[in-house]
């Protein structure tokens, strides 16, 4: 089992960036397939990111293509995603997942592990 924390939400002005982390304890880091999901008001959970366990393979929905970047360090059992170029449509609570898997995981019902989200709001 492995526990999840988020953290780097905030109120930013659009055009700003922010840096999100997950930071995860239990089993080791590695084995898992990660991603990032948001969840706004009104709105159906939304896929954002995923990476493999390696970090060799990444994918994007295409709403933050080009201004997202998700990434890992094993060494110290953290995920992030870079957000830059924020928009007010990226306001949500962000969620970090895992699934011990080697392959690219986007589908939120394939997660077997979630943390309990950060809020990112983006002014206009």
């Amino acid at each position: 089992q492995v526990q999840l924390v988020e953290s780097g939400g905030g109120l930013v002005q659009a055009g700003a960036s922010l840096r999100l982390s997950c930071s995860a304890s239990g089993r080791t880091f590695s084995s898992y397939s990660m991603g990032w999901f948001r969840h706004a008001p009104g709105k159906e959970r939304e896929f954002v990111a995923a990476i493999t366990r390696t970090g060799g393979s990444t994918n994007y929905a295409d709403s933050v293509k080009g201004r997202f970047t998700i990434s890992r360090d094993n060494a110290k059992n953290t995920l992030y995603l870079q957000m830059n170029s924020l928009k007010p449509e990226d306001t949500a609570v962000y969620y970090c997942a895992a699934r011990t898997s080697w392959i690219l995981i986007t589908r939120a019902g394939d997660y077997d592990y979630w943390g309990q989200g950060t809020q990112v709001t983006v002014s206009s």
